[in-house]
């Protein structure tokens, strides 16, 4: 099992990079780097990319709405290219309040776009001349809805890979099954190792009865909120904390593919209370309201041997790469993390 970790867009960023070559040797696999609505991802992926030399890097994720498919492209191979063919070009559709309400784009056809994102980025990896009449995308652009002059193109530059692998983060069952039909990766967000199979199986199946052979088995990233201590309710807590943020402010009412993601593991009354609680300005009622089974099955939070049991339990699930998030008091600072790495690798292996 591989390890990863992300780094957050908090204050520090630049000293926790240079921990990497220390987090490496612990270690450390894949270093993955969001972009919410906060700093944006290249930048920061770039900068490890060059203080880096072995490290594999991610974006985990960048949103498909706020660029345009061959820019999407062309960064994912500007990345590969600096970094020496160590990225994953990782992708998700986030939701209508960011996409809409930031980026001031609408907030459609998800499913569509992303597949044709996916087709559009590997022609430009493999150098084609861009000729795509999509639903969604039309390139070049036809000639009633511009001046008429555009011409299709190809990439300029010659990509270290001609194929970039592509992480799709996905959790709703149509978008499960396009993640196993074209992707490398796919990455589910609090993952229920107990649930999965009856919750993501079928839409995993679908999926993987269309994947073209070439692209391999679908392999599977999971995040992870991680804490090794004794102090297990502090813990628990700053990962409850995170679940109710999601489950409970990630969208709206009847938008929020994280509160459908709770009521598909059967916590349907529980999803709907921290919700109202949470949109009604009750944070911490709210955050006392995700159910411990459900953040203890999630999380790996506790001593050793807990945490042992949980790795196991993910790896019987399917899963190869565990993206630690480090939670609580512990493993903060850059020991932390150090320490955080190493043993959570030992017990992987």
């Amino acid at each position: 099992m591989r390890i990863g970790m992300r780094l957050e867009h908090a204050d520090g960023f630049a000293e926790t990079v240079e921990e990497l070559p220390d987090l490496e040797r612990a270690g450390l696999s894949i270093v993955f780097v969001p972009e919410l609505y906060s700093f944006d991802a290249v930048s920061r992926l770039g900068y490890i990319a060059a203080r880096t030399e072995r490290l594999e890097l991610a974006s985990g994720i960048m949103q498909i709405y706020s660029r345009t498919p061959t820019l999407t492209a062309m960064t994912a191979a500007g990345l590969d290219a600096v970094s020496g063919g160590r990225f994953t070009l990782g992708l998700g559709v986030s939701g209508p309040q960011v996409i809409e309400g930031f980026h001031g784009v609408p907030y459609d056809a998800p499913l569509g776009r992303m597949r044709e994102v996916v087709e559009i980025c590997r022609r430009v990896w493999r150098r084609e001349l861009l000729v795509h009449d999509g639903r969604h995308y039309q390139i070049p652009l036809p000639e009633e809805r511009g001046t008429g002059l555009g011409k299709p193109l190809k990439l300029l530059n010659r990509p270290p890979r001609e194929r970039v692998p592509i992480m799709i983060a996905a959790t709703g069952p149509k978008n499960v099954a396009l993640a196993a039909e074209i992707a490398e990766v796919w990455e589910p967000i609090f993952f229920h190792p107990e649930k999965a199979e009856e919750v993501f199986g079928p839409a995993l199946a679908a999926g993987r009865a269309k994947r073209d052979p070439e692209l391999g088995p679908l392999q599977v990233c999971v995040d992870v909120p991680v804490a090794f201590t004794d102090d297990v309710p502090d813990a628990l807590e700053a990962a409850r904390a995170r679940l109710a943020f999601y489950i409970g402010g990630m969208g709206a009412r009847g938008r929020n593919f994280y509160n459908d993601l709770a009521r598909r593991y059967g916590y349907e009354a529980e999803a709907k209370l921290i919700q109202d609680l949470y949109l009604e300005g009750h944070r911490a009622e709210a955050v006392a309201c995700v159910p411990t089974e459900m953040v203890e099955a999630v999380c790996l939070v506790g001593p050793p041997e807990q945490i042992a049991e949980r790795i196991a339990a993910f790896a019987e699930a399917g899963v190869e790469t565990l993206c630690l998030s480090p939670v609580g008091r512990t493993a903060l600072d850059g020991a932390g993390r150090l320490r955080l790495v190493e043993r959570v690798a030992e017990l992987a292996t």
